[in-house]
């Protein structure tokens, strides 16, 4: 079995049984038609649906699916997210990041964040050219922005920390 949330919001049981398409233990009835692509086209309840898969992380395990237009974010959890959460080992995988390095020597053009600022996991934090294209740094984890060891116009090193973290 699957718990598969959608937009964050609602959350399904979803089974597959030989045939049978089970959610929230009821048997549901669909016929489809993939059309190559991540293309798919559902029928369901008389209903007619085009569905495309526009973007998948399969670490992460979500994906994001367009269905007659309208785009939903999909998160998948399988029976072993489900028993490590059950034990509490669910965030063992998250690592904690107390700074943010230059990946390359460069020249910082812009620091998108202030100390003390509230960062989730992809948020820009600051650009950074290098061989003539510009590079945005991205917050790997989820923090609180403790200090900033650059300004725009800093000339960095590879490795040199530019943000650290609380």
């Amino acid at each position: 079995m699957h718990k598969v949330k959608v937009n964050n919001k609602f959350q399904f049981e979803v089974e597959a049984k030989s045939a049978e398409l089970l959610i929230n233990g009821a048997p549901i009835e669909i016929d489809r038609s993939a059309l190559g692509n991540g293309l798919t086209h559902v029928l369901y309840q008389n209903k007619s649906f085009n569905t495309e898969i526009t973007a998948v992380d399969r670490a992460e395990k979500t994906c994001i699916i367009k269905v007659n237009g309208n785009s939903y974010k999909i998160k998948v959890e399988d029976q072993f997210d489900q028993l490590l959460k059950q034990l509490g080992l669910d965030n063992l995988a998250t690592s904690k990041v107390s700074e943010i390095k230059a990946p390359m020597p460069g020249l910082v053009l812009n620091v998108i964040v202030a100390e003390g600022a509230e960062v989730k996991k992809g948020d820009n934090l600051l650009v950074l050219e290098a061989m003539k294209m510009e590079n945005i740094l991205k917050s790997s984890t989820d923090g609180i922005v403790k200090k900033i060891l650059v300004k725009q116009g800093d000339k960095v090193e590879k490795n040199q920390v530019l943000i650290q973290f609380k």
